[in-house]
């Protein structure tokens, strides 16, 4: 199944961060913040202006965004948890460089 976003709304996958802390500590399901991280899965056609033209949004699919703790309404989708959020709620865009990029291939 695809959702498709209306307007200024984007679809999010939360990503996963580390469960355990620097010193080897294990972080319990219980215990742990949700990810204020996630990746871009689908995006709406833009944001409808009031002299009626639309203005295309400023993420794509597949950038990682930083987003508010409470941000958006989680939707459930074939056992999948995604967020529906407007391209407002959106903190950032996660560039990565080069030097990360290297990092992941090693």
């Amino acid at each position: 199944m695809f959702i498709r976003p209306l307007y200024d709304r984007i679809i999010v996958k939360r990503v996963e961060q580390q469960r355990t802390t620097a010193s080897g500590i294990v972080i319990p399901d219980s215990a742990a913040e949700k990810p204020e991280q996630g990746e871009v899965i689908a995006v709406g056609s833009g944001r409808l202006l009031q002299d009626g033209s639309v203005r295309p949004l400023q993420v794509k699919t597949g950038e990682r965004v930083l987003f508010g703790k409470y941000a958006g309404q989680t939707v459930k989708i074939d056992g999948e948890e995604y967020l529906v959020m407007r391209e407002e709620d959106v903190l950032g865009v996660i560039e990565t460089t080069s030097a990360d990029s290297a990092k992941k291939a090693a």
